[in-house]
C-alpha cells in the first residue's frame, strides 16, 4: 500500500509549559485556575466529522468538573498537601485535554483521519488518568452539596468504565483514502464521485479549505520524526492538491499578493543577506575562509571558474561548503516573527531524495496534466487566470512539480498570456503567468526550455519592458536573474539590448521592490565584461546615482562590479557617483561601506595609468603643434614617457591603437609624413578618453624635452 495505517507515529506537539509543570499557586488561586481551564475546555465545540464521540465524551466530563470547582470556591477552606497535589495533577491533565482538542480542531483533517486510532487512544488515556485522580479525591475534606456530590460520583464511575472507542465510519473513510493512494501509485486516476464523497466527509468543501489543508499538512511534515512518515504525509498533500484542482473552482491569488508585498517591504538584517545576491539567505553555508553565503549563490560563483572568496579575495583552499545551521535557525525564527514564509532548498525538495513518494509523484503528474489540458483548451481569460494561478502555486512547491509542469508542455502555453494585449485587459492574468514562469525557471532544466522557446522568452522580455503592473515587471526581472544563473545564458541575455534597457528602466522608475529585482538581475549580468560595456552605454552610472539613496547596498555592490569588470572609466568620470560613494563611506551600512570602499580602491589603483595618460597627452599636444622639431623629421623615433613603461613609437606608418591600450601604457606608431594634420586628428580623437583618465585640475607644464639616444625623458 502507498500509506499503511501504522506508519503515522504520534505527532510532535508543542503544548505550553503549563502542560508539564504543575502550577505553584495558593489554595484559592489553584482552584480558580482549575475552574477557568475547565470552563475554557467546556466552551470548545466538539469535533464535527472525525472522533466526534470521543470529543463529546471528554467535553461532558470537563463540564461536570467545572461545576465541582465552582462549588468548592463557594466554601473556601484550607486543603491538606495530598489534596493540593491532587489538584495540581488534575490541572496538568486538563491542560493536556485542552491541547489535544485544539490540536484536533486546528490541525490537518487528513492527518487526523490517518491518526484516528492513535488519537482515540489518547482520549482514552486522559480519561483513565482523570479517573485515577477522581478516585483519590478526598471528599471528607471538602464541603459540597448532595447534587454536586452525586454528579461527581457519576463522573468517577463513567471515567473508570471508559474504553477505547474508534468510530467505524472513521475507519472505513481511512481505508478509502489509503486505497485511493494505492490506485494513484498504480497510475489509476481517482474516481471523481468517490473523491468528492471523501472530501465531503472530511468537510473539505471548497478550494480555500483545501488550501488550508495543504498548509496544515506541510506543517505536519516538519512535525514528523522519521523520513518514511514525512514521505507518506507528502502523498496526502499530493492527493489534496489533485482534488483541489479537479473538484473545485481555482482559488484567488489575493492572499499571495499581500504576502509578497509584506516580504519585499521588510528590512532584512545585514547578517541575514547573502553577500553575493544581497537577498535573504535560505540555505547559508560556510566556505574555507569562514565567510557565509547562500548555497545557490556561492555554487554559481564557484561553477563560474572562481577559486577565491568573493568577500575577502582570499584563495579557497577547498570548495567544500559547510551548512551554517545556527544562522539558518536564526533566519527561520526571524521569518516566523515577521510572518514571512521561509522556504529552504531542503523544504522545497521535500519530495526528493529519501522522501520521494511514488503516490505523491503520480498525483502531481495527474494534477499537472489536468491543469495544462484545461489551460490549453479554455477560451475564457477568467478561467485561464484561475488555472495559471494553480500552476504558479504548484511550481513553487518543489523541483518535481516544476519538472512535471515543463514536461507537460506548459511553458509554450504560458507564453500566450505574457503579451501586452493580455496585460492591458487582464493584468492579474499576466502577473500569474510571468510568476509561474519565474517559479519554473528555478529548475536548471527548465531554464533551457524557456530560453529555447521564442514565445516564452520574448514574452518575459515584453513583460519586463511593458508589463501592465510593477509586480509583473519585477517578476520578469527576477526571471531574467534566474535564467542568468547559467553562464552561457548570462552572456546571451547581456547581448540583448531589450533586456539591458528594460532592467535599467525598471531600476530607475519602479517601486522599491521592483528596483531591487532589477538591480539584482543587472548585478548578475554584470559578471560579463561585454555586458558591462552595454550597461555603460545605457548610463549605468547615472542610474546608480538615482537609486543609491533607495537601495544603497544593492547599488554600491553593482557599482563595485561594474568597476571591476571594465567600467572604471565611466564610473570615475561620474562625479555624482563618486560623491555618493563618499557619503556611503560615512553614513552607509556595513555592507554598503564595504562595497563603496572596494570601488574607490579599484579606481585609485588606476592612478598610475592616469599619469601615463597625462604624459602621453602632453607629448601628443607638442607633436601636433610642432613644438618638438625632432618629431617632424622623417626618421623612426622611439619615445618612452618618463616614469612609466608607455612608449610612443614614430615609424613610417600610421597611428595604431589597440583596445584599452591607452589605459595600460600603449604603443603608438606615428607617421613621419603629414605629421601635424594627422597629429591634430589623433589628439581630437582621443582627447575625451584621455581627459577622463586625467586627474582634475590643469595639465602638467609641457617644458622642453630631453632626448637621450632618441628617447624622450
Amino acid at each position: 500500500m502507498a500509506v499503511s495505517p501504522q506508519v503515522f507515529p504520534p505527532r510532535k506537539r508543542r503544548p505550553s509549559a503549563g502542560a508539564f509543570i504543575p502550577p505553584k499557586f495558593s489554595d484559592q488561586r489553584l482552584l480558580q485556575s482549575l475552574l477557568v481551564i475547565s470552563q475554557e475546555i467546556s466552551s470548545l465545540k466538539p469535533l464535527q466529522f472525525l472522533l466526534k464521540r470521543n470529543s463529546l465524551s471528554i467535553l461532558r466530563k470537563t463540564k461536570v468538573l467545572a461545576i465541582v470547582f465552582e462549588e468548592l470556591l463557594k466554601n473556601p477552606i484550607l486543603f491538606s498537601s495530598p489534596t493540593l497535589l491532587c489538584f495540581e495533577e488534575m490541572y496538568l491533565v486538563l491542560q493536556r485535554i485542552k491541547t489535544l482538542l485544539e490540536d484536533c480542531v486546528n490541525g490537518s483533517k487528513m492527518w487526523l483521519l490517518m491518526q484516528s486510532d492513535s488519537v482515540a487512544n489518547n482520549f482514552h488515556e486522559l480519561t483513565v488518568e482523570l479517573a485515577t485522580l477522581l478516585d483519590i479525591f478526598p471528599f471528607k475534606e471538602v464541603e459540597i452539596s448532595e447534587d454536586v456530590e452525586e454528579l461527581f460520583s457519576l463522573l468517577r464511575k463513567q471515567c473508570s468504565q471508559a474504553k477505547v472507542f474508534v468510530d467505524k465510519r472513521d475507519s472505513n473513510l481511512k481505508q478509502d483514502v489509503l486505497t485511493m493512494l494505492d490506485r494513484i501509485q498504480e497510475e489509476i486516476v481517482p474516481d471523481y464521485s468517490k473523491l468528492a464523497e471523501i472530501f465531503n466527509l472530511l468537510d473539505l468543501h471548497n478550494s480555500l479549505s483545501c488550501k488550508e489543508e495543504i498548509e496544515n499538512l506541510e506543517d505536519e511534515v516538519q512535525n514528523q520524526k522519521d523520513e518514511k512518515s514525512k514521505s507518506d504525509v507528502i502523498a496526502l498533500i499530493g492527493l489534496v492538491r489533485y482534488a483541489k484542482c479537479v473538484l473545485f473552482e481555482p482559488s484567488t491569488p489575493g492572499s499571495d499578493t499581500r504576502r509578497k508585498k509584506l516580504t519585499s517591504d521588510v528590512n532584512i538584517p545585514a547578517d541575514f543577506r547573502c553577500p553575493i545576491s544581497l537577498d535573504l539567505m535560505r540555505d547559508p553555508v560556510v566556505v574555507a575562509t569562514g565567510q557565509t553565503y547562500d548555497r545557490g549563490s556561492i555554487n554559481l560563483w564557484i561553477e563560474s571558474g572562481h577559486n577565491t572568496c568573493p568577500k575577502t579575495g582570499q584563495t579557497l583552499v577547498h570548495t567544500s561548503l559547510i551548512p551554517n545551521r545556527a544562522l539558518k535557525n536564526l533566519i527561520a525564527m526571524w521569518c516566523r516573527e515577521q510572518k514571512i514564509p521561509f522556504e529552504t532548498a531542503e523544504g522545497n525538495n521535500r519530495i526528493n531524495g529519501v522522501m520521494k513518494n511514488k503516490a505523491a509523484l503520480e498525483a502531481t503528474k495527474m494534477t499537472v496534466s489536468f491543469l495544462v489540458n484545461k489551460m490549453s483548451a479554455t477560451q475564457s481569460m477568467e478561467a485561464a487566470n484561475g488555472v495559471i494561478y494553480e500552476l504558479r502555486a504548484l511550481a513553487k512547491t518543489n523541483s518535481d512539480s516544476r519538472a512535471c509542469i515543463a514536461e507537460a508542455g506548459a511553458i509554450p502555453v504560458l507564453g500566450r498570456f505574457l503579451g501586452s494585449d493580455v496585460g492591458s485587459e487582464f493584468p492579474n492574468l499576466q502577473v500569474n503567468a510571468v510568476t509561474a514562469m519565474l517559479n519554473l525557471s528555478i529548475l536548471e532544466a527548465n531554464k533551457t526550455k524557456i530560453m529555447e522557446n521564442g514565445r516564452a522568452f520574448n514574452g518575459v522580455v515584453e513583460v519586463l519592458r511593458a508589463g501592465s503592473t510593477w509586480e509583473a515587471k519585477g517578476n520578469a526581472a527576477a526571471t531574467i536573474f534566474s535564467l542568468s544563473g547559467v553562464h552561457s545564458y548570462r552572456k546571451k541575455l547581456g547581448r540583448k539590448t531589450r533586456v539591458v534597457k528594460g532592467l535599467m528602466d525598471l531600476a530607475r522608475s519602479g517601486p522599491k521592490s521592483s528596483k531591487r529585482d532589477a538591480l539584482v538581475a543587472i548585478l548578475n549580468l554584470a559578471g560579463d565584461r561585454e555586458t558591462v560595456g552595454r550597461l555603460v552605454e545605457e548610463g549605468v552610472s547615472d542610474m546608480i546615482h538615482e537609486v543609491i539613496n533607495v537601495l544603497p547596498e544593492e547599488a554600491a555592490a553593482l557599482l563595485e562590479t561594474v568597476v571591476r569588470r571594465g567600467g572604471i572609466v565611466a564610473v570615475a568620470a561620474s562625479y555624482n557617483a563618486i560623491k555618493k560613494l563618499g557619503v556611503l563611506m560615512r553614513e552607509g551600512s556595513e555592507k554598503a561601506r564595504e562595497s563603496a570602499a572596494a570601488t574607490l580602491v579599484t579606481i585609485c589603483r588606476t592612478m598610475r595609468a592616469r599619469r601615463k595618460a597625462s604624459s602621453l597627452l602632453r607629448i601628443l599636444r607638442r607633436w601636433a603643434a610642432g613644438l618638438d622639431g625632432d618629431f617632424l623629421e622623417g626618421h623612426s623615433t622611439v619615445a618612452t614617457v618618463s616614469g612609466s613603461s608607455s612608449r610612443v613609437v614614430l615609424l613610417g606608418g600610421s597611428l595604431l591603437h589597440h583596445g584599452d591600450a591607452i589605459q595600460q601604457g600603449p604603443n603608438l606608431v606615428l607617421s613621419g609624413r603629414n605629421d601635424v594634420p594627422e597629429g591634430e586628428e589623433v589628439v581630437n580623437k582621443y582627447r575625451p578618453l584621455l581627459l577622463n583618465l586625467l586627474p582634475k585640475g590643469p595639465l602638467p607644464p609641457s617644458g622642453p624635452s630631453k632626448r637621450i639616444n632618441n628617447v624622450v625623458d
